[in-house]
């Protein structure tokens, strides 16, 4: 399997009333795995500063599909893949699942734009940022389907 699963924690603020997770928390749990797994890599803003021009990008686009909510408190995966990893974009793909990852409760897809930090437009990955992202690529990414799984 390609890229990497982050386990994660629901905690009661993530729900509605009615006990299942609010629709908006999956994307805050995809941003704060990506940022983990970022920052454990030294890319970051700790201190409130950039700690690589690689850290300076933005989400231009942002989709996700609601397949089976997730019910109370507890633990979860947040699997994120980099479907395609372009000059200054990066297209990934995610899914939220069941601690066990035998329940898919939502998948999407999320693209990135790298920004220069001085003028605010796309600009290119550095090298250091492509090779970090090695293992983050989809083995096979030849299909469209947000419910496709990465091989």
């Amino acid at each position: 399997m390609s890229g990497h699963v982050a386990p994660f924690t629901v905690h009661f603020d993530d729900l509605d009333p009615m006990g299942i997770v609010h629709n908006a928390r999956y994307a805050v749990f995809l941003e704060r795995a990506l940022s983990q797994w970022w920052a454990a890599r030294g890319v970051s803003f700790d201190g409130g500063r950039p700690s690589s021009p690689d850290a300076m990008h933005a989400v231009a686009e942002y989709a996700i599909s609601y397949r089976a909510p997730v019910r109370g408190t507890g633990e979860i995966g947040v699997q994120f893949w980099i479907e395609t990893l372009g000059e200054s974009s990066a297209v990934y793909r995610f899914r939220i699942l069941s601690a066990d990852g035998g329940t898919v409760h939502a998948e999407g897809r999320r693209v990135n734009v790298k920004l220069d930090p001085s003028t605010l437009r796309p600009a290119p990955w550095t090298p250091e940022a492509r090779e970090l992202c090695r293992p983050l690529l989809a083995v096979d990414s030849s299909s469209d389907s947000l419910a496709a799984s990465p091989a």
